[in-house]
């Protein structure tokens, strides 16, 4: 069994630290405290979890490489990264075939599986680089689970909101399941966004087709640039319409965007920036429209702003949290 032990001294880096946990998690059964101490170790430091990431992403590449090449690409002196930032990530490569020729992994990596989840708390945003070249943004409160196969990326966003930029890859649809939805492409950027009620996917760039997640194969809405669509809680899809992808896209630069939108939509974008919910106190009050920006992580100015704009007060209850009532 590899043993973990803490690092003495500074004598250890954080990739090796990295690549020594990844070794153990790929033991057959990992007792509770070992596990513990890896979450421990991973929470310490953003540093720990991108140099785990890193090595994910590594190993999942490996199974499309040459081992004559991985080899070479393992062996690259270290005076040549300086020159070719791309190899700079040999160095951890080697760590992991060194543990390979180990004999530590065990059979790890024959099925060319990759795997990862990402999350994001309150009033985080963060982006992440997966292996086959695509990129992915996730807004505040938001959590997502990465698994590539070889004849499928499959990706699941099991709460919040994610910008996805997919590289093409024909052989390998990427998948995004969300809620009663889900979303299937090749290569192409878009938005995805799960409610409690609903999924709603609004297309930047390319085409995606958007289906309910039972839906048969060819039950679906294609979707281009400028467009979306919401699917509901029973995974009806609705028909295409217009879209401002670059309002609703806005979060990315840490700003949320109202055209014309209701006080109901408001508050519950707003809520997602917030420890506790921002409620509207009824209908009439829900349905008063809203155009303007603001800061997505100073929302106390968007409800200090609010009475001056339109005909209504913001209410402060003993929980904190906040009500839009008329005034």
């Amino acid at each position: 069994m590899t043993q973990i032990r803490e690092c003495a001294c500074g004598q250890a880096t954080v990739r090796d630290e990295a690549a020594l946990w990844f070794v153990r998690l790929q033991e057959p059964a990992i007792a509770a405290e070992e596990r513990q101490r890896f979450d421990a170790w991973l929470a310490q430091h953003d540093a720990h979890r991108d140099e785990f990431q890193l090595l994910q992403s590594l190993w999942a590449a490996t199974d499309l490489v040459p081992k004559e090449r991985l080899q070479a690409l393992c062996a690259t002196p270290v005076a040549s990264l300086k020159r070719r930032p791309l190899l700079r990530y040999a160095v951890a490569a080697s760590v992991l075939a060194a543990a390979l020729g180990l004999g530590l992994f065990s059979g790890l990596g024959r099925s060319g599986i990759y795997s990862a989840e990402f999350a994001t708390a309150l009033g985080e945003r963060r982006h992440v680089a997966l292996p086959d070249g695509s990129q992915v943004d996730l807004n505040s409160r938001s959590r997502l689970l990465v698994r590539f196969e070889r004849g499928q990326r499959s990706v699941e966003l099991s709460e919040g909101e994610a910008m996805f930029s997919v590289e093409h890859d024909s052989s390998r649809p990427f998948v995004v399941a969300a809620g009663p939805g889900k979303v299937t492409v090749t290569g192409t950027r878009f938005d995805v966004r799960r409610d409690a009620t609903q999924t709603r996917v609004a297309v930047e760039q390319g085409t995606v087709k958007v289906q309910g997640r039972e839906a048969a194969d060819g039950e679906f809405v294609s979707l281009t640039a400028g467009l979306g669509t919401a699917v509901d809680a029973r995974g009806r899809v609705a028909a295409a319409y217009a879209v401002d992808s670059q309002a609703l896209t806005a979060w990315r630069s840490g700003k949320l965007v109202f055209n014309n939108a209701s006080l109901s939509d408001v508050a519950a974008e707003v809520s997602r920036y917030r420890q506790q919910p921002l409620r509207v106190g009824n209908e009439a009050v829900g349905r008063l429209r809203l155009t303007s920006v603001f800061k997505a992580d100073d929302t106390d100015a968007l409800l200090k702003a609010l009475p001056s704009i339109l005909p209504v007060a913001v209410k402060t209850h003993a929980d904190g949290s906040q009500e839009i009532i008329a005034r």
